[in-house]
């Protein structure tokens, strides 16, 4: 019948387990479970009972907390949300004699945070029979003792409690004693009286018997020794003895002194003490003194493991009658626990981009002391931007308070350390490890505001002009840089097809050879760029220099090169030594010491007649010139620049030392045709008086200046007219380069090649150059070669006479006059 009923009662059980689970469906949860159950056994759905969503379950991280206890109990299924069974619950282990067994489970949910209560409670499945300390109990009972004698026996122990807890007691049927039980003792009593000299010892099996289904049960054999008049046990001076000891307290300790009384006499009244019946657990933590009934500790004793202890103390007078008395101890809580913290989530790493008061961890507080002494306050240590924030009862949470910077700080050792509030207090700390993790938040910043490139002209192609460097202080990835150009144009022409960069090292080459003539400096846009997402980018400017190198040669203006014309100067036979006879015209394409021009006469047909200045090309006289000296003079000059290596250019200059064309055989034999005879008469006796007038004027004011500057000048001590073929095209525009940068300024004197109508008086002549916009123009149908061409004379209305006159040039290039063989016009003009 035991058996049958045990099912029923567990099925009972378990309905009232489902009812309590009704009731807590939308507060903290409450179930019943039996002690023994086997493991994966479901105690109830927790998802189901609290409304929670299976699918986040899992993501929330929910997780059972039990309190104050080491053992997982219990655990939840995250694909079913139910709550199983994952360790042996001993209910006599969890909370030994307590009528009430509850395990408290806290539900944590992250995300939010969300905190809820189990209330477990554990019923006693009767798993313990009762138990007598003894197996044997001895007893001596003298012979007179009265009918009604009472003699206290010590009960058995059952750690189940309430109805599987021991109930009842059965004793052996015999013809002297009958068993007295009641809930706080179990006493012998005498029916009969005893007769030593009939039976002198005796044996009886007394049987302790719970109340669980199926019932269980434990022995003990009395062995009764008859004896002759010892008739009064020891009677204890309280039935009940409490007292309170602190935990810890040192071994030797007096805890309490029991006292029991004999009122017999001799040995029949010397008492002796001994601890009754405790349980297996709790034997070795205190003991009785026989003779004075002090209890001592000679054992460990913890607040947290054991809050009470309850045993028997016996008595007994030398004959072996006995009594008992029940000893209740209180343990009272010292402050030796230091409050324990679990980190019960942590996100790691963190984004450095996360607001302040983002939730980045759960700490969970527990101290095992009680009262005061397990009140816990928790603290950050200064300088970290984070704080703890009392979330749900001893739970906190480690809340951001400020921006996060990576590339300020990486990475925060975190001390937190919780002190209750004992006397002494005790704390204890916990470090907890934060990396940051890096968002792309900052550009690449170069390292200077603006490079520099200097490259010399005609490098070759793939030549590194400079570097450029940018610093992402970004992780990885966010920290990459990539550099690249920027479009844009350069003359015109994409800014690629000039120089180029490599992504990886920022490294700048040229893509062409560059000319400093064509290209002085240019600009280019290098952008860096880092891996990040989304990218940022910053920008610089690269400014390219060109520096020129000695690659032109000077090119002479004038005179014009051979074969163009021919170029002739007069030399007046009264000239005196440093008269101003002609000037070598030069420029170079290129800038600085490069176009530093100096002249020197190579080459002449007197050597000592004529000098040319180092730096100014002027040709002048060195001596007064005179009747021996050879009439035509030739003069090759060299022009040589001052780069290094130098180049050099040269030029032939002819000179007549004459006073008049009239002079020179070659200009005798020219003719002229005779229909336009008349025409030429009218023409030379114009210009002839045109002719005297001007030079009378012109040799007064030359009277004037030689009387002031006591040195006389001459009429041909003055600058060059220079015609505007002579410069070449490539200097129309030169931007200030080479030795065109300043102009020229010169007095007129005479020369023979030029065009009349073309002539262009240039001013100011410094650093032997010459303006861009005074360039002149050439062509090899301008001139004509005096000497050799006879079929040339002009025409009279072709060019004004009084320029003819002042410039005292002869210019042959009439197409009217091929007619005309051999005219006398040019030997007529200068008479």
């Amino acid at each position: 019948m035991a058996n049958e009923g045990f099912p029923v009662f567990r099925l009972v059980l378990s309905f009232v387990a489902f009812l309590l689970t009704l009731q807590t469906v939308h507060g903290d949860l409450s179930y019943t479970v039996l002690e023994e159950m086997k493991r994966t056994a479901i105690v109830g759905n927790i998802a189901k009972d609290l409304g929670l969503d299976l699918r986040t379950i899992s993501s929330r991280k929910a997780r059972l907390d039990f309190e104050e206890i080491q053992k997982m109990y219990c655990d939840i299924n995250l694909n079913t949300g139910d709550l199983v069974i994952s360790e042996r619950i001993d209910r006599e282990s969890i909370c030994g004699k307590k009528p009430s067994c509850v395990l408290k489970i806290d539900l944590v949910l992250e995300n939010p945070l969300e905190l809820h209560r189990i209330n477990l409670h554990i019923q006693d499945v009767n798993d313990n029979s009762p138990k007598f300390r003894e197996n044997l109990i001895q007893m001596e009972i003298s012979e007179s003792t009265v009918k009604g004698s009472r003699f206290s026996i010590a009960e058995a122990h059952d750690a189940d409690i309430g109805h599987n807890d021991v109930q009842r007691y059965i004793l052996e049927k015999n013809d002297n004693f009958i068993l007295f039980a009641d809930s706080s003792k179990v006493e012998l009593v005498v029916e009969t009286s005893l007769d030593r000299e009939k039976r002198n010892d005796m044996n009886l099996l007394l049987t302790a018997l719970d109340g669980g289904s199926p019932q269980r049960s434990g022995t003990v054999v009395i062995h009764i020794i008859v004896l002759d008049a010892n008739d009064n046990a020891p009677m204890f001076s309280q039935t009940i003895y409490k007292a309170n000891v602190p935990e810890n307290s040192p071994l030797g300790t007096v805890v309490a002194v029991v006292s029991a009384t004999d009122v017999d006499d001799g040995v029949n009244g010397e008492v002796s003490y001994q601890i009754g019946h405790v349980s297996d657990d709790n034997i070795d933590v205190f003991s009785v003194d026989q003779k004075t009934g002090e209890i001592r500790v000679i054992g460990a004793i913890d607040f947290e493991e054991t809050r009470s202890f309850e045993m028997r103390v016996q008595a007994k007078d030398g004959f072996g009658l006995t009594s008992y008395a029940k000893m209740l101890i209180d343990v009272t809580d010292v402050n030796d626990n230091a409050p324990v913290m679990n980190l019960k989530s942590l996100s790691n790493p963190i984004p450095e981009n996360i607001p302040p008061g983002t939730e980045v961890g759960i700490i969970n507080v527990l101290d095992r002391d009680s009262d005061n002494n397990r009140q816990v306050r928790c603290s950050l240590q200064q300088g970290v931007p984070f704080k703890l924030v009392p979330s749900i009862k001893n739970y906190y949470s480690l809340v951001s308070t400020g921006q996060l910077d990576r590339e300020v700080v990486s990475d925060y050792n975190i001390t937190i350390t919780a002190t209750d509030e004992g006397s002494p207090p005790l704390s204890s700390s916990k470090s907890v490890q934060l990396s940051v993790a890096d968002i792309n938040d900052n550009p690449p910043v170069f390292e200077e505001e603006s490079y520099s490139a200097y490259v010399s002209e005609n490098n070759k192609a793939g030549s590194t002009l400079c570097s450029v460097a940018a610093r992402d202080p970004d992780w990885r990835q966010n920290g990459t840089v990539i550099y690249s150009l920027l479009a844009g144009e350069v003359n015109g022409a994409p800014v690629s097809s000039y120089v180029s960069v490599n992504g990886d090292t920022g490294m700048i080459h040229a893509v062409r050879s560059f000319d400093y003539e064509q290209l002085r400096s240019f600009k280019v846009q290098v952008m860096a760029r880092d891996n990040g997402s989304p990218p940022l980018s910053s920008n610089v400017t690269v400014s390219v220099f060109i520096s020129d190198v000695n690659d032109n040669a000077p090119q002479i203006l004038y005179p014009a090169p051979e074969g163009n014309s021919f170029m002739t100067e007069l030399v007046p036979k009264a000239a005196h030594g440093g008269s101003l006879v002609s000037k070598v015209i030069a420029v170079d394409a290129d800038s600085g010491q490069n176009a530093w021009l100096s002249y020197q006469i190579l080459k002449s047909t007197d050597p000592g007649l004529f000098t040319i200045g180092v730096h100014s090309g002027e040709i002048r006289t060195q001596r007064d010139i005179s009747e021996s000296d050879s009439m035509k003079q030739n003069l090759i000059v060299s022009v040589k620049d001052n780069g290094q290596p130098s180049l050099s250019a040269t030029c032939s200059m002819y000179l007549l030392i004459s006073d008049n064309l009239a002079e020179v055989p070659e200009l005798k034999d020219i003719s002229y045709d005779e229909k336009n005879s008349k025409l030429t008469s009218y023409l030379i006796i114009a210009l002839v008086s045109v002719s005297t007038f001007f030079l009378t004027f012109i040799i007064i004011i030359l009277g004037v200046r030689f009387c002031r500057r006591r040195k006389p000048r001459l009429l041909f001590d003055g600058a060059v007219a220079i015609p505007s073929a002579y410069l070449p095209p490539n200097y129309a525009d030169v931007d200030g380069t080479g030795t065109l940068r300043s102009t020229y300024n010169y007095d007129a004197y005479l020369t023979t090649g030029s065009r009349t109508s073309d002539f262009k008086f240039v001013s100011s002549y410094n650093d032997n150059t010459l303006p861009a916009d005074q360039t002149l123009r050439k062509s090899p149908s301008d001139f004509a070669d005096v000497f050799g061409d006879p079929d040339c004379s002009p025409e009279v209305g072709q060019f004004p006479l009084h320029k003819f006159v002042k410039s005292l040039s002869l210019t042959c290039c009439s197409n009217s006059m091929k007619t005309v063989h051999k005219p006398s016009l040019c030997s007529r003009y200068i008479e």
